[in-house]
């Protein structure tokens, strides 16, 4: 058995995920009772989570305002959810806070999220990889991953580092 088979051995196979979109313009489109805000990561997410065995448990969008994010954030911790996904808000423009809110929450950053996220990136998309500063870390007993706001960055982050390593990293998490 291979030095990663043995840390995946008896890890638990299916997980609650909350998904929480970080987008203000899609924000008051809901807040409008838009039935198609034009959600595409958050569908990405949502389809690949599941389509993986895992169950979403929790949706919302939220603008790119602290408190807000903040308050959408707590009630993602507050459900059974064992792992949170948000997209957008990584970037470098005044309103992209997502890292700035998050960071305060976490107990442990798992810095090797970003640093491969971003050379998995980098593979598609070049330089402009450097733009992101998508993180992932550990509240309480719970995982949080901030991706980019793309549809693109949502189904890489997903289909190369988080599926695979999901029942990893939560069987650690747990310890």
């Amino acid at each position: 058995m291979s030095t990663p088979a043995k840390h995946k051995k008896g890890a638990k196979k299916h997980f609650k995920c909350a998904i929480l979109t970080i987008s203000t313009s899609k924000y008051w489109k809901k807040e409008k009772g838009e039935k198609d805000i034009s959600d595409l990561s958050g569908e990405i997410a949502k389809e690949l989570v599941t389509k993986n065995g895992h169950e979403v448990v929790y949706y919302d969008v939220l603008p790119d305002k602290e408190d807000k994010i903040y308050e959408g954030i707590s009630k993602a911790l507050n459900t059974d959810a064992d792992f949170i996904l948000t997209s957008g808000g990584t970037g470098l423009t005044k309103s992209d806070i997502t890292i700035e809110v998050v960071s305060k929450l976490l107990k442990k950053e798992m810095s090797g999220f970003g640093e491969i996220f971003r050379l998995k990136s980098y593979e598609e998309v070049g330089t402009a990889a450097v733009l992101s500063r998508a993180i992932a870390g550990v509240i309480g007993e719970k995982t949080i991953f901030c991706l980019p706001g793309s549809p693109d960055a949502v189904r890489l982050a997903l289909k190369e580092i988080i599926m695979p390593e999901i029942a990893h990293i939560m069987k650690h998490v747990r310890e």
